[in-house]
């Protein structure tokens, strides 16, 4: 039986160019499959962000959201090189002392006897980690966890700098350098967390205004304990400022601006009105408002929706998207109303999730490598955890034994 399949397997053509046409076959199969369901679908909305890969080629990634078995369905669309790249920014001040110690980590991680030497040192000086994380803008959330350790191993890193003579080793030692690294290691980490909390199918539109704004408050929060002289909520800074008997003055006033432009941004950027629509979110608790645009039969339709106790009680068990599809052939008119609400993205998690898969599949030994259909076929390979994979269709026709 072994040696039987063992000659169906050695029958099978293994050339480069036969695993490319037949990755390009399953790829158009699993593209189809999903343009089948969105054409299906009463609305569809898309996500899409673009990054570098490491050809220094800029890369457009999308996902589409769309309604399929009860339930808000997400997949790869598709990703194509663009012919240029936005530029990213931040406060001069805050964004020099990030150049600064992207540096630092890149000396000692990016040299192989550098990050063999400092593990050494690492381990004899008894630390809890033995190697820094290295930065790559294309990484999600990479920055924040790159900070966080360069403060946990400040010290393991100030003594190799000076052991190889290098120049950086002045940032290390300056106590108001490594004060706003590690405002920047605790900021990075509070907005981190923001993000992860925008993850997920089942992230909907107010769910995110709900982070969103209280996040913009935690920023008024902390402003204003900055002021009063208080770092608590900033626990890397505030070691910093007790073990170095750093004056917090010298921080304050940047650390202050640059909450206060954090502040200022949120609010151009999502607004500070409340949702409208909020009877989406539960029919049963808010009220209709003028904004909704409901009309008569659709408020009475509404009024019969949330008298009826079975229904609210369903609510509490199932989804927001599950909800509502469920009770679309009662309710037809609402249904498509509150669909229109919640199907929009909140977030480009999935073109990060993008973005660290294409770091994995186009390494500089692939740089010209197309991977629109190796990203598609990503999640199949991989088993992603943030969607289980569409299925290919007719796989004994792809992958012949005979």
């Amino acid at each position: 039986m072994g040696e039987a399949a063992a000659a169906k397997l050695d029958a099978i053509p293994m050339s480069d160019n036969t695993i490319q046409h037949r990755t390009s076959d399953m790829a158009a199969d699993v593209k189809e499959q999903v343009l089948d369901a969105i054409r299906e679908s009463p609305f569809f909305s898309i996500q899409l962000d673009e990054s570098t890969d490491v050809a220094n080629c800029a890369q457009l990634m999308v996902y589409v959201r769309f309604i399929k078995e009860l339930s808000a369905q997400e997949e790869f669309l598709f990703c194509h090189p663009l012919p240029a790249l936005a530029t990213k920014r931040m406060p001069k001040e805050l964004r020099a002392v990030l150049d600064e110690a992207v540096k630092i980590v890149n000396l000692i991680k990016s040299h192989a006897m550098n990050a063999r030497l400092f593990s050494i040192l690492c381990n004899k000086m008894g630390a809890h980690f033995h190697q820094l994380l290295l930065h790559s803008e294309i990484r999600w959330l990479s920055r924040g966890k790159v900070l966080t350790r360069l403060c946990d191993l400040h010290e393991e890193v100030l003594l190799f700098l000076a052991e190889i003579d290098s120049p950086l080793v002045k940032h290390m030692e300056d106590a108001k350098w490594v004060a706003m690294l590690a405002y920047l290691s605790d900021i990075f980490d509070r907005i981190n967390t923001l993000n992860t909390s925008l993850q997920g199918k089942e992230c909907h539109v107010f769910l995110a205004h709900d982070q969103v704004s209280a996040f913009r408050k935690k920023l008024d929060l902390w402003c204003a304990r900055v002021e009063r002289g208080s770092v608590e909520m900033f626990p890397t800074l505030e070691d910093v400022v007790e073990k170095t008997g750093l004056q917090l003055d010298c921080v304050r006033q940047v650390v202050i601006a640059h909450l206060k432009g954090l502040r200022e941004q949120f609010g151009d950027y999502f607004g500070e009105e409340t949702l409208a629509n909020q009877w989406v979110r539960n029919p049963f608790s808010f009220p209709v408002t003028p904004r909704d645009g409901l009309t008569l039969q659709e408020e009475e339709a509404l009024v019969e929706l949330n008298s009826n106790m079975d229904l609210k009680q369903k609510m509490s068990e199932v989804s927001l998207a599950h909800f509502w599809l469920s009770v679309e052939t009662k309710f037809p008119h609402l249904t498509k109303k509150a669909v229109k609400v919640f199907i929009p993205f909140t977030s480009t998690y999935l073109c990060e999730c993008g973005f660290s898969a294409l770091t994995m599949i186009k390494s500089k030994y692939q740089s010209r490598l197309r991977v629109e259909d190796d990203l598609r076929l990503f999640p199949f390979y991989s088993a992603s955890p943030h969607q289980p994979p569409v299925r290919i269709k007719d796989t004994d026709s792809l992958f012949p034994l005979k």
